[in-house]
């Protein structure tokens, strides 16, 4: 790649990981693409989150198809960019009898049937997940598919190996103030390219903001923390429990989840109005990283609260088979959301996309959202 370039087949606004995304497949399509980005590094939801690639319980249909696809792809890109996959697959326990029922009817979809989901007993889990606390446990469900990298390495990662084996080019520190494709204005002169992506995440009052607004995107912040056990604990799988089945749509949209939200409102009101279910994942070096909750509205505080955290961490020690344990981090994330849709790809002309994934799911969706945006164009 020429350095100083001005002019591609594909510029790409934005370097998270639907960005990067998009950049992947213009780049595998032979097209000549640069990446361009306000900020000098990704810092925001790409490498605040759990790196947890979730198939397994996203919303039939679109969604979980590019789950499916971006599964695929994160398992192909990851040897090849240094990228290791800390574990794999999925363990949701279920501690009352009605998210039994959920896990039950779940089994009997195409979903859970054609990635070999497997519904155990507290003693067959036992036996293959000793980390899962199971006194209470009804029945776990086990899903082989899922997996997980530490995002807040492997956006990078991802990044250098577009950069160096696809080549892709990168404009950090260089906010796009115009696109009027095939000319896009940012803060350091003018670019062009004969297809711009825009792909923006939680600036929901920048560029094209008015699609942001048909949508009634608003934005979601979440808080997580990273926890050091005291001994030897290692998951086999991501953990996640009852308060999931009434969240991910794969599951809440089951006739038999109305029963369990109903419980869960009288049980777990206060963690239902914070937006909490949980989701542990383990680092390489033993830590977990446990989370999270969801706050909405038009603008979000930076201020993470304590009583939020302490009710994700009560739910972890339910979970798991923890012992003692200390916080090492704690932190908030921000993305965009919508109430209809988990994604939208508009056109506002011919030759510019604008692709936002409004539900949180980037790093589960971004590579199938981005197939579908070239796909289609």
């Amino acid at each position: 790649m020429t350095v100083g370039s001005t002019s591609f087949d594909v510029i790409v606004v934005g370097a998270g990981i639907v960005g990067l995304a998009h950049a992947y497949e213009a780049a595998r399509r032979g097209l000549k693409v640069c990446v361009v980005d306000r900020d000098a590094a990704c810092v925001s939801a790409s490498i605040r989150n759990f790196g947890f690639v979730t198939v397994t319980g996203q919303g039939a249909g679109d969604t979980w198809r590019r789950a499916r696809h971006a599964r695929d792809v994160w398992a192909e890109l990851a040897p090849k960019a240094g990228i290791a996959v800390q574990h794999q697959g999925l363990n949701l326990v279920a501690t009352r009898d009605k998210a039994l029922d959920v896990l039950q009817a779940f089994m009997q979809t195409d979903m859970a049937q054609s990635v070999n989901c497997a519904l155990w007993t507290a003693e067959e889990a036992a036996r293959h997940a000793p980390e899962l606390r199971l006194d209470q446990a009804k029945g776990v469900l086990h899903s082989p598919i899922d997996l997980r990298v530490e995002s807040r390495d492997a956006i990078a990662q991802l990044t250098r190996w577009l950069a160096e084996q696809m080549q892709v080019t990168f404009r950090f520190g260089e906010a796009v103030l115009e696109v009027a494709t095939p000319k896009v204005l940012t803060a350091n002169g003018q670019l062009h390219a004969e297809r711009v992506v825009v792909c923006t995440n939680a600036d929901i009052y920048g560029l094209y903001s008015a699609l942001f607004a048909k949508h009634q995107v608003q934005l979601c912040q979440l808080q997580m923390l990273r926890v050091q056990p005291a001994g030897d604990l290692r998951l086999n799988a991501s953990v996640m429990g009852d308060l999931s089945l009434v969240r991910y749509h794969g599951y809440s949209k089951l006739p038999e989840a109305q029963a369990l939200l109903e419980q869960l409102q009288q049980e777990e009101g206060e963690s239902l109005a914070q937006g909490i279910h949980l989701i542990v994942v383990q680092s390489a070096d033993g830590s977990l990283v446990v989370g999270d909750s969801h706050h909405y509205g038009a603008s979000v505080k930076p201020f993470a609260q304590d009583d939020v955290d302490a009710l994700m961490l009560r739910h972890m020690r339910e979970a798991l088979n923890i012992g003692d344990y200390r916080v090492t981090e704690r932190w908030v994330g921000i993305y965009p959301s919508a109430p209809q849709t988990d994604c939208f790809i508009e056109a506002p002309d011919a030759a510019t996309r604008v692709a936002i994934v409004t539900s949180g799911t980037g790093a589960s969706t971004g590579f199938g959202v981005a197939h579908d945006t070239f796909a289609n164009w």
